[in-house]
C-alpha cells in the first residue's frame, strides 16, 4: 500500500462505552441498569460474567487518560450512563454520577482531547425497563428529561453530541432475538413500535441538545445500519447493492428504509404504513424524528456481499463468503469495502452533512508474550486496510471527518462477556494492568503523522 495522507483537521479518535469499562455498578448512588439485570441472569452471559467492576474506569479514568494522551488521540467517544445520573429513570438528579463525568471530561479537556459524548449506549434504567422499556411511549420522553440534565451540566465543555448508539441493536437484539437486554422476543407489531419509540427519543433528544446547549454544538447520533458491498466494481453490482442496501423487509427491523426513511424524509416506507403492523405514531412525532443532523455517525465492522440478478425482481443475489474468508474472532467477515460503502450509499440517498466512523475495529486472539507486549498484527492490518478505504472516501469527495477506533481498551463485550478483546489496549481482568498493543503503537504513528502506511 502506498503511503495515504489524511487532512490535517481529520479527528482521529478511539470509542468505548459507559456499562463496557466503567464498573461500579452499585456505587456512589448508581441505580441498576437493564445490563445489570441481564448480567445477573444466570446462563445470559458467557462465562458467567459481569459489568460489575469490567474495567474499573470509574476509579481508573485518570490512567486511561493519560493512555488517550501517549497515544496521541485528538477525540475520545465516550457515553454517560442514564442510571448513574438519574438512578430511576426519572425524577431525582444523583449528583455523584455527574461529578463522575465532570471529573472525566475535565481531565480529558486538560490533556487536549476532545469529548464525543454519546448520551444513551444501551444501559437504561431497571425501573423504566419495568415499565416496558423502549415498548413504552413514555421512554422516549423520560430520555429526553435525562437528556436536558446532561446538556445543561456538561455542554459548558461538550460540544460534540450523540443522542444514541445503534437503536437498531437495542431494538433486535434488545427486544426481538432476546441475545441482549432487556432479553425479550417480540411480535412484528411491537418491533415496529419499539423502533418509532427509539427513533422519537433521538428525535426529542436532537431538540433537547439543540435547546440547552451552553454552546454551539454538533449533533448527531451513532447508528448501525445494514452496510452492503458490491461483489465487483461493475456497475450492475454496484447498482445491485445500492438496492439490497434500500431494500424493506417488513418482517426484519435491521432493513435500512425502517430508520433511514423517517430520520431523513419524515415519514415510514409506504409499505410499512399499509402493514398489519404500523406503529403509533403522529405527524408531530415523525417532524421531531427528522430534525436536521449536524453529522451522522457510522458504526460499522462488516458488509454484506450481493451481486446483480436479473432473474430475481428485487435486483440482486446475495454471495456468501467463502468458509475460509478472514474473520475475527467474533465470527465477523473482514470486509474493508464496508468503510466505503457504508457512507457512500447513505450519502448518495439523503442530504447529510458530515459523517463520521463512530465505531470500527477487531477483535482477535491477544496473547501477552514473556516482553509484556501485545503483537496483534491482525489487528494492525486491519485497521489499516478499513483506513484505506476511509482515504477512499475522502479522496472521492464525500465529507469524512474522522474516525474512532472501536475500542480504546478490552471491556465487556456484552452477551460474549470478557472473551472477546477488541482493544488497541489490552486489559488483565485480575490486575487492570493496562498494556499498549502494538496496534496502539502504530496507530500513535498513524496520528502523529496523519498518514497511514
Amino acid at each position: 500500500m502506498k503511503t495515504l495522507k489524511f487532512p490535517k483537521s481529520f479527528v482521529w479518535g478511539a470509542a468505548t462505552a459507559s456499562h463496557q469499562i466503567e464498573g461500579a455498578w452499585q456505587e456512589d448512588g448508581k441505580g441498576e441498569s437493564n445490563w445489570d439485570r441481564l448480567n445477573h441472569t444466570p446462563g445470559k452471559i458467557e462465562n458467567g460474567d459481569t459489568g460489575d467492576v469490567a474495567c474499573d474506569h470509574y476509579h481508573r479514568y485518570k490512567e486511561d487518560v493519560a493512555l488517550m494522551k501517549h497515544i496521541g488521540l485528538k477525540a475520545y467517544r465516550l457515553s454517560t450512563a442514564w442510571p448513574r445520573i438519574i438512578p430511576n429513570g426519572t425524577g431525582k438528579v444523583n449528583p455523584k454520577g455527574l461529578d463522575f463525568y465532570d471529573r472525566l471530561l475535565d481531565e480529558l479537556l486538560s490533556n487536549n482531547i476532545i469529548p464525543f459524548v454519546t448520551l444513551y449506549h444501551w444501559d437504561l434504567p431497571q425501573k423504566l425497563e419495568d415499565k416496558l422499556g423502549w415498548r413504552n411511549k413514555d421512554t422516549a420522553y423520560a430520555y429526553a428529561d435525562y437528556a436536558k440534565e446532561v446538556v445543561k451540566h456538561f455542554s459548558d465543555r461538550v460540544t460534540n453530541w450523540m443522542t444514541f448508539n445503534e437503536m437498531p441493536c437495542s431494538a433486535n437484539l434488545g427486544y426481538k432475538s432476546g441475545e441482549h437486554a432487556p432479553g425479550l422476543k417480540e411480535s412484528n407489531k411491537i418491533m415496529n413500535q419499539v423502533v418509532h419509540n427509539l427513533l422519537l427519543g433521538h428525535g426529542l433528544g436532537v431538540k433537547t441538545i439543540r435547546g440547552y446547549s451552553k454552546k454551539k454544538c454538533d449533533v448527531g447520533l451513532a447508528h448501525n445500519g445494514a452496510v452492503v458491498a458490491p461483489q465487483t466494481n461493475s456497475p450492475a453490482d454496484i447498482a445491485a447493492a445500492k438496492k439490497a442496501w434500500a431494500y424493506l423487509d417488513l418482517q426484519n427491523q435491521w432493513s435500512n428504509p425502517f430508520w433511514f426513511e423517517p430520520m431523513f424524509k419524515g415519514k415510514y416506507p409506504d409499505a410499512v404504513l399499509k402493514s398489519k403492523d404500523v406503529p403509533s405514531f403522529t405527524p408531530a412525532e415523525m417532524k421531531i424524528i427528522s430534525a436536521p443532523l449536524d453529522f451522522l455517525g457510522i458504526n460499522v465492522y462488516s458488509a454484506g456481499v450481493v451481486c446483480a440478478d436479473k432473474n430475481n425482481p428485487a435486483g440482486f443475489k446475495k454471495i456468501p463468503y467463502p468458509k475460509k474468508h478472514p474473520k475475527t474472532t467474533m465470527n465477523w467477515d473482514i470486509n474493508p469495502d464496508c468503510i466505503y460503502y457504508g457512507v457512500k450509499f447513505l450519502a448518495e440517498t439523503y442530504k447529510i452533512k458530515k459523517f463520521y466512523f463512530t465505531e470500527n475495529g477487531a477483535a482477535f486472539k491477544d496473547i501477552v508474550t514473556k516482553d509484556n507486549r501485545v503483537h496483534d498484527k491482525a489487528r494492525i492490518d486491519y485497521l489499516r486496510n478499513h483506513f484505506a478505504s476511509a482515504h477512499r472516501l475522502i479522496k472521492d469527495g464525500f465529507n469524512l471527518a474522522g474516525y474512532f477506533v472501536w475500542s480504546l481498551m478490552d471491556n465487556f463485550e456484552w452477551q460474549k462477556g470478557y472473551s472477546q478483546r477488541f482493544g488497541i489496549i489490552y486489559t488483565d481482568y485480575k490486575t487492570q494492568k493496562r498494556i499498549l498493543k502494538d496496534s496502539a503503537l502504530w496507530y500513535k504513528e498513524v496520528i502523529k503523522s496523519k498518514e497511514v502506511k
